[in-house]
């Protein structure tokens, strides 16, 4: 079975937030379920993007929709420690590009997992992936 290995120059990271795993996070082997992960992946990148005074959607009904996803787990995360999510964007093309996590226990700093979301912008109102806007690209790239 292939096995994805990502991996990620240090400098591809321009923002941080921490979130502590919780209860509700732990799945029956008793460790951070991969489910919450996602999710918490989620919750960083809309912090990402506020912190840049960003929005998922404009007014002009154009956002951003993620295209695929891929997570490289390097340990167990549990109740209640302290994650922390350093998150970023790279690769772009004419339409969209991947934002890029680094996860660690906030504590120890041992890493939990590397993840990326593949994304394009795309006009919900027209039901059509649109090019970047520059204002997004000159930002980041």
């Amino acid at each position: 079975m292939a096995r994805i290995k990502l991996a990620f120059p240090d400098d591809a990271f321009c923002f941080e937030t921490r979130m502590p795993v919780r209860i509700t996070d732990i799945n029956g082997a008793n460790h951070l379920g991969n489910d919450a992960l996602i999710s918490m992946l989620s919750e960083a990148r809309a912090q990402f993007l506020v912190s840049y005074g960003l929005q998922e959607a404009g007014k002009d009904g154009t956002g951003i929709i993620v295209t695929d996803l891929a997570t490289m787990y390097q340990s167990e995360s549990f109740f209640p420690e302290m994650l922390r999510f350093e998150v970023g964007v790279m690769d772009f093309n004419k339409y969209g590009g991947d934002f890029v996590f680094r996860v660690t226990k906030a504590e120890s700093g041992q890493p939990v997992a590397l993840a990326k979301y593949g994304f394009v912008f795309f006009n919900y109102q027209r039901k059509e992936v649109v090019p970047m806007p520059e204002s997004f690209r000159s930002r980041f790239a």
